[in-house]
């Protein structure tokens, strides 16, 4: 009897408090929720690193970014290591690619057998003004963030389109002999934060809760997030009003979203495949949404280094939540364990699939953020009751997720947790160390922007603030 089949659908930074199986109580995510309804879902869920490119490269190799080196999003994947893709291919198996990769380029051995219309980054060359992280360049990202609302933008167009042709591949496939794997990657929630009419006139913007920190008088004024916000443009609050249409928008299209999902999930399902096929949602980062300050990702809070993880199929309980912490890292044992391959995993991966099936397991889990506009790294150690933030360089922070799932009191000062600090400290420093992986990440990056000419030159090239999709042209800021 073949092995089944795996769907693997990643969404580009969904927030997994924005999903009505993560207790939202609006009817946001119906078809994720009917997903988790017949499979398991993984309360605890975090990303290697809270930016795309490095989390991308993270998920293809299965390993940690200062393992590989893809510290930003100017250090794109370039299949020269190995992947997942390569494995599952090199076995004979069909593992196809539909939607955004980030990678470096399609001409690149990237380890699929297709890839169809990938999104790949700026040029071959991604973000290089990021890499500069002494005095970097101020990102003016308030113009975007004020005018959202309404509006169609080429990466719904995008999705759409994605999902028409996974429905067209699983029609093409569902007759196929051997077990198939589809990496369907879409690029919403994504902002622009603008969504069409019709996904806004289903919530009451007054009705939508608001992240934890979003007043100015209760950010976390740590010096890595006061540095951050500085480069952010975002030292002063956006108005209620603002902040409120903004939510709003990203409800909109996290239902648009979910609605591709649900059409993919349902032709698989009018095809007869869904009982011989793992289908693993998942995003490759959180989003801020005004928490702390912040819009977009970058930091390892729980809505933004968070990520939903949603798993079913033929050997996964079904309507069960698992509160052993995952992360993005597991995805590669959790294929490999799900078409039947025998192939070697990170010591620290295990397959989401085995942990369903035993789901009270105590566990730690990493990552690791080096990118756009941050003093010195930062890196996450969590297990399943406390979370420490620790910054190169900079003082730690610690949090008691029990008792304080919001993040709002850091527990590092304090005499009573010295012990629980330490050990994850110590804990944290088996993975690596993090002020000698601080450097050499800031000193890769030096070397890549002299590489392109210097910072001068950089900043005259500009930023964009989203990746183009096939066929559309950066939009390049000064």
């Amino acid at each position: 009897m073949p092995k089944p089949n795996f769907l693997l659908v990643l969404s580009d930074e969904h927030q997994k408090y924005v999903a009505g199986c993560y207790g939202n109580p609006q009817n946001v995510t119906p078809n994720l929720d009917a997903l988790a309804e017949r499979g398991t879902l993984f309360s605890r869920a975090y990303t290697t690193c809270p930016i795309c490119v490095p989390a991308r490269a993270s998920l293809a190799t299965g390993k940690y970014v200062h393992e590989i080196g893809n510290w930003d999003n100017a250090f794109p994947y370039d299949g020269n290591e190995r992947s997942w893709h390569h494995e599952v291919r090199d076995e004979g198996l069909t593992v196809d690619l539909i939607g955004k990769l980030h990678f470096r380029s399609e001409e690149d051995d990237n380890g699929f057998s297709n890839e169809i219309q990938p999104l790949h980054v700026v040029g071959g060359v991604g973000d290089p003004l990021g890499c500069m992280r002494d005095n970097p360049v101020l990102r003016t990202r308030r113009g975007g963030i004020n005018s959202a609302g309404e509006g169609d933008t080429t990466y719904q167009q995008y999705d759409i389109k994605n999902a028409d042709e996974a429905i067209k591949w699983l029609e093409q496939h569902k007759d196929d002999e051997l077990p198939w794997i589809l990496f369907l990657s879409f690029v919403c929630p994504h902002p622009p934060y603008k969504v069409k009419k019709e996904y806004l006139d289903k919530f009451d913007p007054e009705e939508l809760p608001r992240p934890p920190q979003w007043k100015q008088e209760d950010w976390p004024m740590h010096p890595h997030y006061t540095y951050m916000r500085k480069y952010f443009d975002a030292s002063e609050q956006h108005t209620d009003a603002q902040i409120k249409n903004l939510i709003h928008a990203y409800y909109g299209l996290t239902n648009f979203l979910d609605e591709q999902l649900g059409r993919v999930l349902n032709r698989l399902e009018a095809l007869g495949l869904s009982e011989d096929t793992n289908v693993l949602y998942s995003s490759d980062h959180g989003e801020c949404l005004s928490a702390r300050g912040f819009y977009g990702k970058f930091t390892h809070y729980e809505e933004s280094g968070g990520v939903p993880m949603v798993l079913a199929g033929p050997k996964v309980p079904k309507g069960q939540t698992c509160d052993t912490p995952v992360s993005l890292l597991d995805v590669h044992a959790t294929i490999y364990d799900g078409i039947g391959l025998e192939k070697p995993t990170h010591r620290n991966a295990e397959s989401l699939i085995k942990l369903a099936n035993s789901p009270e397991q105590q566990r730690s889990v990493f990552g690791e953020y080096h990118a756009l506009n941050s003093e010195n790294g930062s890196f996450l150690l969590t297990d399943n009751q406390y979370k420490l933030i620790y910054h190169a360089n900079q003082s730690p922070q610690l949090f008691d997720l029990k008792e304080d799932p919001d993040e709002l009191v850091d527990l590092s000062s304090n005499e009573e947790y010295k012990n629980v600090l330490n050990t994850m400290i110590s804990e944290l420093r088996s993975i690596c160390d993090p002020e000698k992986v601080d450097a050499q990440a800031k000193a890769d990056q030096q070397a890549l922007v002299d590489r392109y000419g210097g910072s001068q030159k950089l900043r005259a090239r500009g930023f964009f603030e989203n990746s183009p999709v096939p066929g559309e042209a950066p939009a390049f800021k000064n």
